[in-house]
């Protein structure tokens, strides 16, 4: 297939990178940068440097920019792809990008199948890139107006690439549990670390500070994107943690013991039960 990558940061670059190495694949790169294209040409991770009228000759587009880019670009630019390709992204939210794509594409002759891979790292960058990123993890589908055909070739790819399981979901309930697997993670990380005692963990601290903290070294410019396009599901989820903390936080100070230990016993047969 002929497939176009358009923004090859840590995801994108993750993606070139990955079929160029499993995948014989014609790879081609479309970014703002020149300098990380002329990079990615030299590692092999794409097979040639593409321009907007590149496009026409693409099977498959992933557009791999912030949210509001994606739909500015295709909307700007449906008139170079080809009829009939397949274009997706891979976006932390859905509802937001189906409802504005899933339109753009139709009256464009195009065909949009939204997608989310669950994996990355704290950098953001093509410097991050890596072709195992993907190895064992979770590739999410959201079809929106897409048929049979474009939901298998996503599929597809997912499965050369390493992903494990693939999951086929709607726009609301993708943000619905995003809101609690990936950012609420993210709006805790950046609360823990803005404790006045962070400066000073080094030398106290061991795993548990990685786990929690790990996150917080965050692209501000796109989660504040994500965040705001998802904050219904995302508020919800602080409070529910907001709440949680509350208990906790009165079962400690007012020495309830035997509360305690029950809160903290059911928080582990949650765990638990979950066998993860």
């Amino acid at each position: 297939m002929n497939i176009a990558i358009v923004g090859l940061g840590i995801i994108g670059g993750s993606l070139a990178k990955a079929f160029a190495k499993y995948t014989d694949h014609h790879i081609i790169g479309i970014n703002r940068t020149s300098s990380t294209l002329e990079r990615a040409l030299a590692d092999g991770a794409i097979s040639e440097i593409g321009t907007v009228e590149s496009l026409g000759k693409a099977d498959l587009v992933y557009m791999c920019t912030y949210p509001e880019h994606i739909v500015s670009f295709v909307s700007e630019n449906a008139r170079y792809f080809k009829k009939g390709c397949v274009v997706t992204d891979v976006c932390g939210i859905k509802s937001e990008i189906c409802s504005k794509m899933a339109e753009i594409c139709k009256n464009s002759g195009l065909v949009f199948c939204g997608s989310h891979p669950m994996a990355g790292k704290e950098k953001f960058s093509y410097d991050a890139a890596d072709s195992e990123l993907f190895k064992g993890a979770s590739y999410i589908i959201v079809p929106c107006l897409a048929g049979e055909d474009a939901v298998k070739m996503l599929s597809d790819r997912a499965a050369e690439l390493g992903f494990a399981t693939v999951r086929i979901t709607t726009p609301a309930e993708h943000d619905r549990m995003i809101a609690f697997t990936s950012q609420l993670r993210h709006v805790l990380a950046c609360s823990y670390v803005k404790s006045p005692c962070c400066p000073d963990h080094k030398g106290f601290s061991a795993g548990s500070y990685r786990d929690v903290s790990r996150v917080a070294s965050i692209n501000e410019n796109l989660w504040t994107d994500l965040f705001l396009d998802n904050k219904e599901p995302l508020c919800e989820e602080i409070s529910i943690l907001i709440d949680n903390l509350s208990m906790f936080r009165q079962l400690i100070s007012e020495g309830r013991a035997d509360e305690l230990r029950e809160q903290l016993k059911q928080a582990r047969l949650v765990k638990e039960a979950l066998g993860e």
